[in-house]
């Protein structure tokens, strides 16, 4: 990694990532930073920052290779082996997020799925091994789960992320409408789907 990449930064590479993509599958083999940054609805000049931190540097008259800045990205994005990953709260949203991420990425996997529930608990969900929230330090330990995400209502938000921390997790993804309390080494990213869709919904009253 050449450089230690800030929460905004690592957000935009991913972005960038997705859009490469997305060329990759329509044929097109390079791509020049305007165009990225077109794309990404950021300025070129902050484009060719965040190659800095890939560590990845184009060509004046081509552009940047999209196949190979792809991989280049995966490089500093992605753990040298698939990374497992947690999820707290097998409710609607949980059992929707399992669905979802089921053999979606090769890079992450949801290994483990963690309720209160006994009639989930030692039950393979969406292809998901449940456990009760009582073996969670246990079954981190055994995985190396350091990466969580949280879908229990907002009440028991903090317990749960309490225990993540004590568990290991040092990053979490949290759907819970409250923000939590976490030591300063651990990344929290919020996800809070009211506040979308009432700025998507003022948006879309706009003449």
């Amino acid at each position: 990694m050449p450089l230690l990449a800030s929460d905004k930064t690592v957000g935009r590479i991913s972005l960038y990532r997705r859009l490469l993509s997305n060329l990759l599958q329509e044929k097109v083999q390079s791509v020049f930073s305007h165009q990225l940054a077109e794309a990404a609805g950021v300025s070129a000049t902050q484009v060719r920052r965040d190659m800095m931190v890939v560590g990845y540097n184009g060509i004046p008259t081509k552009g940047y290779d999209v196949e190979s800045l792809i991989e280049s990205i995966g490089q500093l994005l992605d753990a040298p082996d698939q990374e497992a990953v947690a999820l707290v709260g097998v409710g609607n949203l949980g059992l929707a997020i399992l669905s979802y991420f089921d053999g979606r990425s090769p890079n992450l996997k949801i290994t483990a799925a963690f309720d209160n529930d006994p009639d989930k608990a030692d039950h393979v969900i969406s292809g998901c091994r449940c456990y009760a929230t009582r073996q969670m330090a246990e079954v981190f330990a055994e995985s190396g789960i350091a990466t969580a995400i949280i879908t229990v209502p907002a009440e028991q938000a903090q317990d749960v992320c309490d225990l993540l921390v004590d568990a290991g997790a040092k990053g979490i993804l949290n759907f819970a409408p409250v923000g939590l309390r976490v030591p300063a080494h651990i990344h929290v990213e919020n996800v809070d789907m009211t506040t979308s869709l009432e700025k998507a919904a003022y948006f879309g009253r706009c003449p």
